[in-house]
């Protein structure tokens, strides 16, 4: 009896302790610790989210839409008892409600080319990347023949040729914006495909896009989600350039660039046309920039 009180007593005491460890984190909880504890991505969050529900929700909120005309306050500065807080352009319109469709635009082209571009070039260098050899040589000969090439040249002509609809300036900047994604995939899915739970899938009789897409792309989730945050603000500025050419979103509706571009052309008699844009604009690209800093630092493996 005295035997069996001593061991309930000994694995009595083994189970508090098991209970009193401290619990070890997840690379997912390392990473958002990581992340939380950079003030500038956190930061970046804040002001981004603030951005998305303000130009989302708001409008509707408005007194004035985005293709209003008050024709008793033309080319007027900001009025708070007419109702436009940011001021009318030349034909009358509420420089507020178009500063936030604008950016409504500028984002949704950004997250759907950046989806586009994100599809394309990672099935693109995992494919490259594993199966190697010749079928790598010739697929990453092929990105390179296009790197050589005019990028913009290609979006113009694309723009020139299909028109001036949205949808197909979103898809046509994420079809020639997935070359350097497919060459980040491929360095990746290079090192990736000699580690043992890939040997272990091809041992089980995996089928090569088997491992492909179901073992190797998963595991490639935060270089992708780094390129990916990186790749949002280069997309806003060609499709900001393209509208200050005049090949963008067309009237009706704008974007950060068609109003940039309208401003900068009356900036000494009407500022508020060139200022509240220009500032959304730039403090978007300053937070993507930082996001795509501070998820780099919280998923990037060698600096845990």
């Amino acid at each position: 009896m005295a035997g069996l009180t001593s061991r309930d007593a000994i694995l009595t005491e083994y189970n508090q302790q098991l209970l009193n460890a401290p619990k070890g984190r997840s690379l997912a909880q390392d990473a958002v610790r990581r992340l939380v504890a950079n003030k500038a991505a956190v930061f970046s969050i804040f002001l981004l989210v603030t951005i998305l529900l303000v130009v989302f929700i708001a409008p509707y909120f408005l007194p004035w839409g985005y293709s209003q005309v008050d024709w008793a306050n033309i080319r007027k500065p900001p009025n708070f008892e007419a109702g436009h807080f940011m001021g009318t352009d030349q034909n009358g319109r509420d420089m507020l409600a178009r500063t936030m469709q604008g950016t409504q635009m500028s984002l949704v082209v950004a997250g759907v080319a950046t989806l586009v571009s994100v599809v394309i070039g990672v099935s693109y260098g995992a494919i490259a990347g594993y199966f190697g050899g010749r079928i790598d040589a010739v697929m990453m000969r092929f990105v390179d023949i296009m790197y050589a090439l005019p990028y913009i040249l290609f979006v113009i002509i694309l723009v020139v040729i299909f028109g001036r609809n949205p949808i197909l300036l979103f898809v046509g900047i994420g079809c020639l914006e997935w070359l350097t994604m497919a060459r980040i995939v491929r360095g990746q899915t290079l090192s990736l495909k000699e580690r043992e739970f890939v040997e272990a899938a091809r041992a089980s009789g995996a089928s090569p896009w088997s491992i492909i897409f179901r073992h190797i792309v998963p595991n490639l989730t935060g270089p992708v989600v780094i390129y990916a945050t990186l790749t949002i603000p280069e997309i806003i500025i060609t499709e900001s350039f393209l509208s200050y050419l005049g090949l963008g979103v067309q009237e009706p509706q704008t974007s950060l660039g068609t109003l940039i571009s309208q401003g900068s052309e009356v900036a000494v008699a009407l500022p508020w046309m060139l200022l509240g844009p220009a500032v959304i604009l730039v403090a978007m690209l300053i937070a993507f920039t930082y996001l795509g800093d501070g998820l780099r630092d919280a998923l990037d493996p060698k600096d845990r």
